[in-house]
């Protein structure tokens, strides 16, 4: 018989290790990760994500299932009215590249690639070349500002929508 993982056999592990969470003991490497992770602030948390991302090579996606968590997490807002009146701080932006500053042509090229990694060299020059444009869209308010002053400091003109 094959020892292969299909995904009915897959659903079963998964069904059966959900179940024996607390009887089976995990690898005490893994316990370990996970203690220290469950210590982590939650800005600490968003950077080991992006640093896991970049040195694991995973690019960004747009998860479906978030849009759909919206209109979930708008309910609770509807049953207090109280919380309604006060003026909802913007947590999430898209940064927006302005405009570069052309002796710091080449630099901001190599952050704009940096940022992306499956944009070659040449898909950021143009990229840069042809601006007003977003960078990177639903970023978090700390990331957001993070990569700003980055790319202030090389000399581009960074908007936050």
């Amino acid at each position: 018989r094959s020892s292969r993982a299909t995904p009915s056999r897959i659903r079963c592990l998964a069904t059966a290790a959900s179940g024996s969470s607390s009887s089976a003991p995990a690898d005490p490497k893994i316990e370990k990760i996970v203690t220290e992770i469950s210590g982590l602030t939650l800005l600490q948390a968003a950077d080991l994500v992006s640093l896991l991302k970049t040195r694991l090579n995973i690019q960004e996606i747009a998860m479906p299932a978030a849009s759909a968590a919206a209109p979930v997490a708008a309910a609770p807002a509807e049953d207090a009215p109280a919380a309604e009146e006060k003026p909802k701080e913007k947590t999430i932006f898209t940064v927006k590249l302005e405009k570069i500053d052309a002796a710091n042509k080449a630099k901001v090229i190599k952050e704009v690639k940096a940022l992306n990694p499956t944009m070659s060299l040449i898909d950021a020059k143009k990229f840069v070349e042809s601006l007003p444009k977003p960078l990177k869209e639903n970023v978090p308010k700390e990331d957001a500002e993070k990569l700003k002053k980055a790319l202030e400091e090389l000399g581009a003109t960074v908007v936050l929508d």
